[in-house]
């Protein structure tokens, strides 16, 4: 049966978003994790849990599958649509590939990730509609493969990865074909991915920001190959939301599109800046805008984040 998403009868489709969660070996850090996702999911009654990026720190893993595993458990056991894109960590294992990744999540009951597109540069590029009460595609989510880390010299072009022009090029052609389904009107859409675009510093920088920023830098690659363009000419795509830097949980508006972090879920990070939990985020039918909140270990919500006035440019280094 193909899986479909759907928006509820009061018009309303609610993601909830866990980043950076790198289930590992097990322990106690990991089980107050698991705890805090049950309560968010029981709390918010999502219709789809997204993770981007860093779902598992294949790296130090024993188990590098049964840790996938426990990473989406929890909506797996709730019987919640979900899906995940990968981080840099995903696949640092000698023993595992994205491929393989990928295709463990799709043997998932309630994954709702896609096959991969032929010739598309990485793991785990996919659409998925949401469609109305009349059955039709009223706004689109789209998964890109931000990679892990810059194929080419550290001192030449950055520490990590960025998104490809193929990548590219397989978005611009979904979007359209899309935007000619829907009568030449672009559908509302959203992207998720692991890695912070380099607007990021654009708009921390020269944008009134909500949220914290307590990472020394933004850790995006050092060359922008044009993807946020891309989403500016296409028309469709109102927000992004990205994790990897784990202190911080800031959106901000450039040229009308939002560039947003999630809230990191991972215990036990010994800098810990804050209390962990997830962002939500709630579309509804028929509109080309979105809600977006924070609900937090504790239980409480956070709707109204700090605003952070520009300040200037910083240069992007270090790593996470």
């Amino acid at each position: 049966m193909r899986k479909q998403l759907q928006f509820r009868e009061d018009g309303t489709f609610k993601i909830v978003q866990f980043t950076d969660t790198e289930f590992c070996n097990g322990g106690d850090d990991e089980l107050k994790m698991e705890a805090m996702m049950r309560r968010v999911l029981e709390d918010e009654e999502p219709d789809l849990v997204v993770y981007t990026g860093d779902v598992i720190a294949s790296g130090g893993c024993a188990n590098v599958a049964q840790a996938f595993r426990n990473a989406v458990a929890i909506p797996e056991e709730m019987k919640i649509p979900w899906a995940a894109v990968f981080g840099n960590h995903d696949s640092e294992a000698a023993n595992v590939t994205r491929e393989q990744l990928h295709a463990l999540q799709l043997t998932h009951k309630y994954c709702y990730a896609k096959p991969d597109p032929p010739n598309v540069h990485g793991v785990g590029n996919y659409v998925l509609t949401i469609n109305d009460d009349s059955r039709q595609p009223a706004a689109a989510l789209y998964f890109l493969d931000s990679g892990s880390y810059s194929p080419l010299e550290y001192s030449r072009l950055g520490y990590y990865d960025w998104i490809r022009r193929s990548q590219i090029d397989w978005y611009t052609n979904e979007s359209y074909h899309l935007t000619v389904q829907n009568g030449g009107e672009p559908l509302p859409s959203l992207g998720f991915f692991h890695i912070p675009l380099p607007e990021y510093n654009d708009v921390w920088d020269f944008s009134v920001c909500y949220g914290q920023k307590l990472e020394n830098y933004i850790c995006a690659p050092w060359i922008n190959t044009g993807f946020f363009a891309a989403m500016i000419e296409m028309g469709d795509i109102m927000g992004t939301f990205v994790g990897h830097d784990h202190g911080n949980d800031f959106w901000g508006t450039l040229h009308g599109i939002r560039l947003c972090y999630g809230r990191t879920s991972r215990y036990a990070d010994l800098d810990q800046p804050f209390l962990t939990g997830a962002r939500v985020i709630q579309l509804t039918a028929g509109e080309r805008s979105f809600d977006t909140w924070l609900h937090l270990e504790d239980g409480s919500i956070v709707r109204n984040q700090p605003a952070h006035q520009p300040e200037g440019r910083q240069v992007p280094v270090g790593r996470q």
